[in-house]
C-alpha cells in the first residue's frame, strides 16, 4: 500500500498534490516515476508550482483537470494526515516498509526483506 510521506519541505507536499491530481487520471504511479526521475535535490525549485503543472504537458494528461484539482489544495489534508500517521508510527524517511509491522527504514537489499518476510512467515 503506497502511503505518502512528505517531509523535505513544502516542495514534497506540492509533489505529493500533484501526484493525487494525476492520479484522478490515472495517472498517479506515471506522475510519481516522473518526480523521482527529475529530483535535482531538497527544496531548490525542481518541484515548484510551475514545474509540477509543467509535467502534465509530458505525461499527456488534461491539464485544465490537473490545474483544477491543484491549484484547489483539496489533497493538502491528506498529504498533512498520512505524513502525520507515519510519523507517529516511527516513519522517518523514505522509503520505509513494513512488513506484519516490522519497519525496514531505508534503500536495502532485497535480502533484509526477504529475513524479515520469512521470518513472519515462520511464526
Amino acid at each position: 500500500i503506497w502511503r505518502d510521506f512528505a517531509f523535505l519541505g513544502e516542495e514534497s507536499f506540492r509533489a505529493a498534490e500533484a501526484a493525487r491530481c494525476a492520479g484522478e487520471q490515472g495517472k498517479f504511479w506515471e506522475y510519481h516515476d516522473h518526480i523521482f526521475n527529475n529530483q535535482k535535490g531538497e527544496n531548490e525549485g525542481a518541484f515548484s508550482d510551475q514545474n509540477l503543472k509543467r509535467f502534465t504537458k509530458e505525461l499527456k494528461l488534461d491539464e485544465a483537470k490537473f490545474n483544477s484539482c491543484f491549484d484547489s489544495g483539496k489533497n493538502r489534508k491528506a498529504v498533512e494526515e498520512t505524513s502525520n500517521t507515519g510519523r507517529e508510527i516511527g516513519v522517518n524517511g523514505t522509503p520505509a516498509t513494513f512488513v506484519n509491522g516490522f519497519l525496514i527504514s531505508g534503500a536495502v537489499p532485497f535480502a533484509t526483506f526477504q529475513q524479515a518476510i520469512e521470518a513472519e512467515l515462520k511464526k
